[in-house]
């Protein structure tokens, strides 16, 4: 589904990593772990599309996402280190604005998934007012509405509590099971049991 091929990421004269290959197929789930400042987000967002590499190429599907970014960012899902919500709306209204701008059918389970999520009686308040775990949530509820292959996550566990990480993982299992693909960084060990879990260790470079 997704093959990296010899990327090369340079910040601030620094090398992050160099000639960086691997592969990520249906079903498979990998973790990114290393210190900070290793380039676990900078790997993201160049595999998301939002940066390019000095180096080297990213394909989903055997096509290279920079020349069919289109079809690849339908396929995509990218949610990142920060809650990316609107704090001036509602959680609600974060939710459907997310379904409208992606094209995504509100069917009905919004509500139910909040409540699902501990956010019973907070719908309709601005998220400002909300926890940073309570924010959280709300942006992961995009995890159960959307039909994108690939998921790319930047600590998706932040702020939440044990309850919390334990659904987001049973969300994941969901994912893979349907085929999909998960692409993470957390500095959380991963609790459940994956089937094809891989791991991927970048090395923070002088």
């Amino acid at each position: 589904m997704l093959e990296i091929k010899a990327v090369t990421c340079i910040k601030q004269e620094r090398c992050l990593f160099e000639s960086l290959s691997f592969s990520l197929q249906a079903g498979e789930i990998m973790q990114i772990e290393g210190p900070n400042g290793a380039g676990k987000t900078s790997l993201l967002r160049i595999i998301a599309g939002f940066s390019r590499a000095d180096e080297g190429a990213v394909t989903f599907n055997g096509d290279d996402t920079q020349m069919n970014y289109d079809e690849f960012a339908a396929n995509l899902l990218f949610i990142g280190h920060k809650s990316g919500v609107n704090p001036q709306l509602s959680a609600i209204e974060n939710v459907q604005h997310w379904q409208q701008v992606h094209g995504v059918k509100d069917i009905g389970q919004t509500m139910q998934l909040l409540a699902k999520l501990g956010l019973v009686g907070l719908e309709d308040v601005p998220v400002r007012t909300l926890s940073a775990g309570q924010q959280r949530r709300v942006a992961l509820v995009r995890l159960w509405l959307n039909n994108a292959k690939l998921w790319i996550l930047d600590e998706p566990f932040t702020a939440l509590d044990k309850k919390g990480v334990a659904q987001l993982q049973a969300q994941f299992q969901i994912h893979l099971e349907r085929g999909g693909a998960i692409l993470l960084t957390t500095h959380q060990d991963l609790t459940a049991q994956f089937a094809k879990l891989k791991t991927l260790v970048l090395e923070y470079r002088l």
